[in-house]
């Protein structure tokens, strides 16, 4: 399947029933592959919302009713939507927002990009609040990540946005899409399903009382501290024996694996730490790991954005190489392999010295 089939089939078999969407490239085919198969499951419905803006309402409103809600845009899109996920946070309702990233920034090109690192894994909206971001690597972890992004959603009442890019969206692999979940096993006391029978209770976000509204954000803190004590992901390839370790993810990561093969077999001692979760970050691993390996490499698709995030886990005990290319362009992993053999190389020279 397409990176995109994967991710409409994956939600539907995790109970997606409500899907709004606004078309803009390199997504388009997940709306259009939800509008057909949505039309062929009972209770599914979709809506080619008027804009992004009312797209994210609709899945405000289907989520408060319990509904398994999910949009999905591309960056100009992504922006437009942040008003509403910062309401979603607020308000503590589960939702599920898929990311296809393009080139930036404003309209910037129709190519595959990681340059919405720091909006995903910020917030991207207004006030205290975060969203978990997945990170998938391949069409199967899109399906596998999807699936997995509504029970985070569920469990934790919040936002869970999936961070693809053009590359995998388009792309076709062999994938196994995770099993239907299971009806009935969602308990859900808040919804607003009518008070028939029930004393009337309310959703909502604004709190006149500012002692009130500060002890919703350490509320919201404190959730979130959970969430970076339990769903923190990560892979590590070949990182055992390493003496540079090349931190990247997603489409980036697997341009980074060919590159580390290759080192490889010519006797070039690089591994790989690979997030699966952008936030929360896998700091601890890249902490853990410089207490023996000293060199780091970060590589993404954009101008440098998670080489923050590296260097705050790093706390200087190591030094950070990065390279990018932003806008779109996509680097074959011979590029990449010349960039980090030269570096590695001069590495090892420093170690000799």
């Amino acid at each position: 399947m397409s990176g995109t089939s994967a991710i409409g089939e994956a939600a539907i078999q995790a109970g997606c029933r409500f899907y709004f969407g606004y078309p803009i490239t390199p997504q388009n085919e997940l709306p259009e592959y939800m509008a057909r198969r949505l039309a062929e499951v009972p209770g599914g419905v979709f809506i080619q919302a008027e804009s992004e803006i009312g797209a994210i309402n609709m899945v405000l409103g289907a989520s408060v009713v319990g509904g398994r809600a999910m949009t999905s845009s591309s960056s100009p899109g992504m922006s437009l939507k942040q008003e509403g996920i910062s309401y979603l946070a607020g308000q503590e309702l589960p939702a599920v927002i898929v990311n296809v990233v393009r080139g930036g920034p404003g309209l910037g090109s129709i190519y595959s990009a990681q340059s919405d690192y720091f909006q995903a894994t910020r917030g991207g909206g207004h006030g205290d609040y975060r969203t978990i971001v997945l990170a998938p690597a391949s069409v199967q972890e899109l399906a596998d990540m999807t699936a997995s992004a509504f029970d985070l959603a569920d469990t934790y009442r919040t936002p869970v946005v999936v961070l693809a890019d053009g590359v995998l969206g388009q792309m076709m692999e062999p994938v196994r899409i995770p099993p239907p979940c299971k009806e009935g096993g969602r308990e859900l006391d808040y919804i607003l399903t009518g008070a028939k029978g029930r004393p009337s209770k309310a959703i909502h976000s604004f709190r006149m009382d500012p002692q009130d509204q500060e002890e919703h954000n350490w509320k919201l803190m404190r959730k979130y501290k959970r969430i970076e004590q339990r769903e923190v992901r990560y892979e590590t390839f070949q990182l055992d024996d390493a003496q540079l370790a090349v931190i990247a993810y997603g489409t980036a990561a697997r341009i980074a694996k060919g590159a580390i093969k290759r080192m490889r077999k010519e006797n070039m001692k690089v591994g790989m730490i690979r997030p699966k979760t952008l936030w929360p970050f896998p700091t601890q691993i890249i902490r853990d790991t410089a207490k023996r390996i000293r060199e780091f490499f970060v590589f993404e698709m954009s101008a440098g954005q998670m080489i923050e995030d590296v260097k705050l886990a790093l706390e200087g005990k190591g030094t950070v190489h990065f390279y990018g290319r932003p806008g779109g362009v996509l680097p074959a992993p011979i590029e990449l392999y010349r960039i980090i053999t030269r570096q590695y190389l001069q590495s090892q020279r420093k170690r000799k010295a």
